[in-house]
């Protein structure tokens, strides 16, 4: 099926030129549809992969906002709907210098299949801005948000559009959108998804994408009869993904030694217990400071700046059993690949968004370790989102254990998928594969169902 994924990237490459992540993200996909190509013809009858690749609807718009200078600052806001076929647009805003139009439209068509594998109702789309919050203000964060979110709201609903947080878009992120929607809009509907919970949002929302990750490595040990007791785990990122990794790693007995921010990372030996991981939060979500930090405040443990002349991150050149990324895209590269199989790691589950480069991933497959791509490990947040428009729409409020629940169930159901789409289309123990194929049967029977449309 050379010939199909050649025409289909031919297609991408020349319509979405300067796009090198939405590439990467369609080739990754399309590689694996090949094998199912075959056996529907009836998907490339109607093309279904060249309409799944393209955005359903892109939207770009300018930001102004006044800084505490009194300066009109100007950023750019967008929101790609890139599928609808199963439910509502569903996915993240990203504030981060680094935004730009490929890179949103990457996460979307990987939102499309992440989406359809937690096997809830809803669609697929990102959007954010390339606003830096970091070093701002609550006041300059509030002018943005709300400059922001008029332009957004005419785009979005409940029926329609329901957006989350990502990187730089935390509660008080989405407590200020929120605020702006509900005030522009004369409504109070959930609209976003990690909410604070005295005003519609989710218990676990937070912890959500982290957790997901854990079960997700959780259930690919279970089918060698391993658990997580006495493993070493490297993680990288101190956002909420890689705090709540942490978190669940040590309740199933893990020793988690690494954590990093993109001044560097930091090595503990010792392992970062309750307490450590207590003032890795507070340092992180309150205090808004650097992992440097930590090594102050624990001697033991070991800082290691960037260093922008290497050729590989010196986080993924320790020895352990198990990789969490969970920091950004292609943050593992090849050397980064071969360095984890040299130390011993054969558990990989990501947390962000297709963070490891083609090459890598496919030293991972080669190697045949358990190895667990974004859209499937990752999908514990948007499932959780979903849980939280569940609760909105019936204006009930689940508990803790209920959420987590939902969540356990999921991530193994999200785990058997991919598994059982990998063994019965030739490739066992290919997650890539079957997560890939599992997701977009889904999507692709739906969209047969609904026409050319």
């Amino acid at each position: 099926m050379s010939g199909f994924v050649d025409s289909i990237m031919a297609l991408v490459k020349a319509k979405n030129p300067a796009e090198p992540e939405f590439h990467q993200a369609v080739e990754e996909v399309v590689e694996s549809l090949g094998l199912v190509i075959e056996k529907h013809p009836e998907y490339r009858a109607a093309k279904i992969v060249e309409r799944l690749v393209e955005p359903e609807r892109v939207i770009m718009f300018r930001v102004p906002w006044l800084d505490d200078q009194g300066e009109v600052q100007v950023n750019r806001g967008f929101r790609i709907e890139m599928n609808s076929s199963i439910g509502p647009y569903k996915g993240g805003l990203r504030f981060h210098p680094s935004v730009n139009l490929g890179i949103l439209k990457f996460l979307a068509f990987e939102q499309v299949l992440k989406n359809s594998l937690t096997t809830l109702p809803m669609g697929g789309g990102k959007g954010g801005s390339d606003f830096d919050p970091k070093g701002k203000s609550d006041n300059e964060v509030m002018h943005f948000c709300q400059s922001f979110m008029t332009e957004l709201s005419r785009h979005i609903g409940q029926f329609t559009d329901v957006p989350a947080g990502d990187i730089g878009v935390g509660g008080r992120e989405i407590g200020f959108m929120f605020g702006q929607y509900k005030r522009v809009r004369n409504e109070f509907v959930g609209v976003l998804t990690g909410k604070g919970l005295a005003w519609g949002g989710s218990l676990i929302r937070p912890e959500a994408t982290g957790y997901g990750s854990v079960y997700f490595g959780k259930n690919m040990l279970a089918t060698r009869n391993e658990t997580y007791a006495g493993k070493t785990c490297l993680v990288s990122g101190s956002g909420n993904v890689a705090q709540y990794t942490i978190e669940k790693l040590n309740e199933f007995g893990a020793k988690a030694v690494t954590c990093s921010d993109s001044g560097g990372f930091i090595y503990d030996s010792e392992g970062i217990d309750t307490a450590k991981l207590a003032y890795l939060m507070e340092l992180k979500n309150v205090k808004r400071g650097r992992v440097s930090e930590y090594a102050e405040k624990y001697p033991n443990a070991v800082y290691t700046p960037v260093d922008p002349n290497l050729d590989y991150n010196p986080l993924w050149d320790n020895k352990a059993d198990c990789a969490f990324p969970s920091a950004t895209q292609n943050e593992i590269n090849a050397k980064d690949a071969g360095n984890l199989l040299k130390n011993g790691v054969y558990v990989v589950s990501e947390g962000a968004n297709m963070p490891t480069v083609p090459e890598g991933v496919n030293q991972f497959i080669d190697a045949k370790i358990l190895y667990g791509p974004g859209k499937a490990a990752n999908a514990g947040g948007v499932a959780v989102s979903g849980l939280e428009m569940s609760q909105n729409s019936l204006r009930l409020s689940w508990t803790r254990e209920e959420v987590d629940g939902h969540l356990q169930r999921i991530m193994k159901d999200i785990h058997d998928a991919a598994f059982n789409a990998a063994e019965k289309y030739g490739t066992p123990g290919n997650y890539v594969n079957g997560a890939n194929i599992a997701g977009f049967l889904k999507v692709a029977d739906t969209m047969l169902d609904q026409g050319v449309v």
